[in-house]
Order: structure tokens, then C-alpha cells, then sequence
């Protein structure tokens, strides 16, 4: 039961950052969810199907509305990042005590990019080519080892001066693919095996309507409210990674 709930309490997070609510602070506390009821490897492997399929409809959403500049820019060292992160991951795979330390970090690290993000706006930033390079293994590497690739994609997107709807475009398109390129390495490496993958297909058509949801909570939750408590139950989550034993 605890697994079922665990499921579906991440697919409504998926589903309610893929339609433009609490940006990517509800799909970071996705894993260190599920990590509470299988291990941690097993967790990230099984979040990415998820991701997946928001991703499809998210593309549809913001389709062309993205700059693609910016993709070609930060793609090459998020491949980078992906390939380091996917052979981290997998070696980590038999230390979960380990793994759920390093997640949580990854956690806390959310939080606090969260907590000052509000100040990124008001900083006098100049763009330079090796930032972007920088942002991209960063993205990449973080999402294949502990699905937390956003922050700092959303972190640099904040300083580019970008529309709303370019912003929320670029994000979708690039963790779209960054997603899409981590799936053959989980798979090689065993982090997601069939078993897993065909364990979580019963989630996979919950995923639109927890889309459309977050998209009608946008007009009915107060967002800085939600975020709030996104930020105060990944900070709990994130506790809980560092210093708890697993069972």
C-alpha cells in the first residue's frame, strides 16, 4: 500500500509541475518520495517513464515557443553530464545508504537555490558561452544521478531576461530531451529493468489529468503559498535522506 500511494503521490507532483505549478520544486521531491518505500537507485530509475510521459504533453503545450539557442548552448555538456551521472548512479546502485545520503544532498541543494532564487533577478548579469556549458553538465548530471537537473537550468534561464512562456518552453524541451537520453543508460545499467518499468505502466495514464490539474490549480492555489510547502516538505525530505537509516 505504502508503494501504491508512493506512486501515485508522485505522479500527482509530476503532473502538477508539468502544468505550470510550483515550477521544478513538486518533481524534485518525487524521488526522495519514493526512496522513503524502495531504494534509492530504484527510485530514480523508476521516476524517469513518469517524467517521460509528462514530458509529451508538456512539448505539446509549449511547442516552438522555445529558444533554441539556448538548447544548442547547454545540450552538448548536459549529454556530458548524463553519461557521468548515469555511471555514478549505476555504481552506486548496491550503496543505497550512500545514495540516499548524496540524494539528499541534491535534495537540500533544491532548498536553497529555492530560498535565494528570488535575489537572481536582481543581480547585474552578464551572459558568457562557459556559463551555459557549466549549467548544462550541471543539468545533466543531476538528473541522471537524483532527477534534480532543473535548479540550475532554472537558476541560469532566470538571469537571460526570457518571456515566461520562453522560460517555461526551454525547460520543457531540454529536460525532454535530457529525459529521453537517459533512458537507454538506466536500462544498460540495470538502474530500470523491465520489471520496474512495467510496475509503474498502471501510473502512466494518470499522468494528463494531474497535468490539467496543476494547470486549473494555477488559477485556483495561491503559487507562492504551494511553493512554500513544496520548499518546507523537500527540506523535511531531505533530512530525512541524510540522516535516516533505512530499514
Amino acid at each position: 500500500m505504502a508503494y501504491i500511494l508512493a506512486i501515485l503521490s508522485g505522479t500527482l507532483l509530476i503532473g502538477l509541475s508539468k502544468g505550470g505549478l510550483g515550477g521544478p520544486v513538486p518533481v524534485a521531491l518525487v524521488t526522495p518520495l519514493l526512496s522513503q518505500v524502495m531504494p534509492a537507485a530504484q527510485a530514480v530509475g523508476i521516476v524517469l517513464p513518469l517524467l517521460m510521459v509528462g514530458d509529451i504533453f508538456a512539448l505539446w503545450a509549449y511547442w516552438r515557443q522555445w529558444d533554441t539557442r539556448q538548447i544548442r548552448l547547454l545540450l552538448p555538456m548536459a549529454i556530458i553530464g548524463i553519461i557521468i551521472g548515469t555511471l555514478l548512479l549505476a555504481s552506486l546502485a548496491d550503496q543505497d545508504l550512500l545514495l540516499r545520503r548524496i540524494l539528499g544532498l541534491f535534495t537540500l541543494l533544491v532548498v536553497i537555490y529555492k530560498v535565494g532564487s528570488a535575489r537572481l533577478r536582481k543581480l547585474e548579469y552578464r551572459s558568457r558561452r562557459w556559463h551555459g556549458w557549466l549549467v548544462g553538465w550541471l543539468s545533466g548530471f543531476g538528473s541522471a544521478l537524483a532527477n534534480v537537473g532543473a535548479p540550475p537550468f532554472t537558476a541560469y534561464m532566470l538571469l537571460q531576461n526570457v518571456s515566461p512562456v520562453t522560460f517555461i518552453a526551454n525547460t520543457t524541451l531540454l529536460f525532454a530531451i535530457v529525459n529521453a537520453l537517459k533512458l537507454p543508460g538506466v536500462l544498460l545499467t540495470g538502474v530500470l529493468d523491465l520489471d520496474q518499468f512495467v510496475g509503474v505502466l498502471w501510473a502512466l495514464p494518470l499522468i494528463p489529468p494531474s497535468i490539467w490539474l496543476g494547470r486549473k490549480f494555477v488559477d485556483w492555489v495561491n503559487p507562492q503559498v504551494f511553493e512554500q510547502l513544496m520548499v518546507v516538505l523537500l527540506f523535511a525530505a531531505s533530512l530525512a535522506l541524510l540522516f535516516s537509516t533505512p530499514r
